[in-house]
């Protein structure tokens, strides 16, 4: 497995560039959203074809400009990623991935390495004007009420697209292995009786945390490892014998303590 090297920090006047590449990367992905859902995404979303060919089209798009932003990053020093077994997520279809949270880029990462997956947006993004046209364009999912979000969850899967969802529900706060698991995951992979892939997102250095704005660049390059984890199969929770709350409280306990377990690894 390839190591992560720890970058230095940056201080003094050899943090300006650093700063700079950094901050302009989030401009030009805020420019670029707007400028996207102006021209090429509503093309792409009116090309002649079903439904869901238009929505796989625009998905296809927005995963190109998220691995051009994810680019940008690299050659900022800001990020350094290392996608070793990244490759199993293009084998996936129809799963829920799930991941934890360390840093405000993890979305746009997965959805880099996967044209073909869905996510819940929070309602916020809706209203915001460099990306709510990116995200209705695509056919991500508004965070609503639980049956309105389930037959959402349902109707992208039946599809065979993937959809990625945080079990931490925010960023793993400072000084976290992780937050506690919210049992959101867990029900819609139940009650869609679909099988959960877990991708551990590990960093060397912190930054883009929950406590930082975006503007806060950090100091050290943030080596971020994707690691695919062994998929738990949703008929191992059986939820006829035990009843539905039960079972989605087991797989989340299940789910929580195999990334605790996996990130008290020094790897």
């Amino acid at each position: 497995m390839t190591e992560m090297p720890v970058a230095p920090t940056l201080r003094g006047i050899r943090y300006i560039p650093r700063w700079l590449g950094g901050v302009s990367c989030y401009i030009v992905f805020g420019l670029g959203g707007l400028l996207s859902s102006l021209t090429i995404l509503p093309v792409l979303r009116f090309w002649p074809g079903s439904r869901q060919q238009r929505i796989r089209r625009v998905r296809a798009a927005v995963s190109a400009m998220f691995r051009f932003f994810v680019a940008m990053l690299t050659w900022a020093g800001v990020l350094k990623l290392y996608a070793n077994n990244a490759a199993k997520l293009n084998e996936t279809d129809g799963q829920v991935i799930i991941a934890n949270h360390p840093t405000l880029i993890d979305v746009v990462v997965l959805i880099s390495l996967m044209p073909n997956v869905g996510c819940i947006v929070k309602q916020g993004l809706w209203r915001n004007p460099f990306l709510r046209g990116v995200v209705a364009s695509a056919g991500y999912i508004p965070n609503r009420g639980a049956e309105l979000l389930l037959q959402d969850c349902q109707q992208v899967l039946d599809t065979g697209t993937n959809l990625i969802i945080f079990p931490e529900g925010t960023r793993t706060l400072k000084d976290n292995v992780i937050n506690p698991f919210a049992r959101g995951a867990a029900n819609i992979a139940l009650r869609t009786k679909t099988d959960i892939t877990p991708v551990v997102l590990r960093t060397n250095a912190i930054g883009l945390t929950k406590q930082q704005a975006w503007y806060q660049i950090p100091r050290q390059t943030i080596g971020m490892r994707v690691e695919v984890g062994t998929r738990f199969a949703h008929h191992g929770y059986d939820a006829d014998n035990q009843g539905q709350a039960k079972a989605a409280r087991t797989l989340t306990r299940d789910l929580e303590h195999y990334y605790r377990q996996q990130l008290d690894k020094n790897l």
